[in-house]
């Protein structure tokens, strides 16, 4: 190298350890959103406990009557949590859908992995198994896992298939999905009204089943699947860059998408297991994510995780105050407030092509 390439080698050098920083300084800042938004979510309520009395209960809950702790530890804290770790769960499950079949529109919802998910516990709803040790809680969160399984079993069977490539998981996908829905407005029909009421409401996924048992199995999925999706993000950010580019690189793409969908399954699954239908957030997070950071799946996998676990959480506020006395679900809020961001993004990206 010669001494004249020198300055613009470490000039280049620079502005990269500068790009570095920003982003992770704006990963840094959604934590620190995340965090002011969890404090607003806990504050709002009926009850008008002041934000100095909450933050005071939860470092001292001797100080609280036992009233207040009930309010707190029981019911707000628990609400709060899973609000985050659902976000958490369905927006990193979107950024490396996203990534893994180079489509901007592919979500947990795109392939059927949640619709089938919601077509077992809506099952376990209509048809309850008389099984003493299983509570009719725990037979919807396991039918929802199963039958999310097989639905990643059946697109992995259908990727063996010769001829078979993105395109046709992704249309096999909206297959399933519409198979799905069309399944779950039959057991609708058919279902008497008490669990009919069951049905629907679960249908508009709601945070107000969240429990401390829930959110210990969910945090748990999500420490176990974090890492090993971390681990994946170079190889995914390659194959952002082109299937043969990332095989050049020694990346074995079809057992990375496995892996994947795998993690896609089990965060999705036990999502939905435990709180219903939540759309969008795994649509729109990892786009907002990727207006932050780009698209280094370092970078762009914890900023989705975040900024889909900031969205529900500013849903969860939302949905306690756009009725005051009532708490509309959360899948309703979702909905309102992802359409008109979707439809942003899409015409912004329309304008750069």
């Amino acid at each position: 190298m010669t001494a004249q390439a020198l300055p613009g080698v470490q000039q280049a050098a620079w502005h990269y350890r500068r790009l570095l920083w920003r982003r992770t300084g704006l990963v840094a800042g959604l934590a620190v959103l995340l965090l002011v938004s969890v404090l607003s979510d806990l504050a709002s309520g009926a009850s008008g406990m002041s934000l100095g009395r909450l933050v005071q209960g939860l470092f001292d809950p001797t100080t609280l009557s036992a009233t207040e702790r009930v309010i707190i530890w029981n019911v707000r804290l628990p609400y709060a949590l899973m609000a985050v770790l659902v976000g958490t769960a369905l927006s990193l499950a979107g950024a490396e859908m996203q990534a893994i079949l180079d489509n901007p529109l592919a979500s947990p919802f795109t392939l059927g992995v949640s619709s089938s998910a919601a077509l077992g516990a809506s099952l376990a709803i209509a048809y309850p198994l008389s099984v003493a040790w299983m509570t009719a809680g725990v037979q919807v969160t396991v039918m929802a896992f199963v039958f999310a399984c097989l639905s990643v079993v059946l697109l992995q069977a259908m990727s063996r298939l010769r001829g078979a490539g993105v395109e046709s998981l992704v249309l096999f996908g909206i297959a399933l999905v519409f198979s799905c829905n069309a399944l779950v407005s039959l057991l609708q029909l058919l279902a008497t009204e008490d669990v009919l009421q069951q049905l629907v409401f679960w249908t508009m996924g709601s945070l107000a089943r969240a429990d401390w048992n829930k959110l210990g199995m969910l945090a748990l999925v999500l420490a176990l699947v974090l890492p090993f999706s971390l681990r994946a993000a170079p190889a995914m950010t390659l194959l952002r860059m082109g299937e043969d580019r990332a095989r050049s690189f020694g990346v074995d793409t079809r057992r990375l998408r496995f892996a994947s969908l795998l993690r896609i399954s089990l965060l999705s699954a036990t999502a939905v297991a435990f709180v219903g239908t939540i759309g969008f957030v795994g649509l729109v997070g990892p786009h907002i994510a990727r207006l932050l950071v780009g698209e280094d799946q370092r970078f762009l996998l914890p900023a989705s995780a975040l900024v889909g676990a900031l969205m529900l959480s500013l849903s969860s506020i939302a949905s306690k105050l756009i009725m005051p006395g009532v708490i509309v679900p959360v899948g309703i809020v979702t909905a309102l407030v992802g359409v008109p961001i979707f439809v942003t993004l899409v015409f912004r990206r329309g304008r750069k092509l």
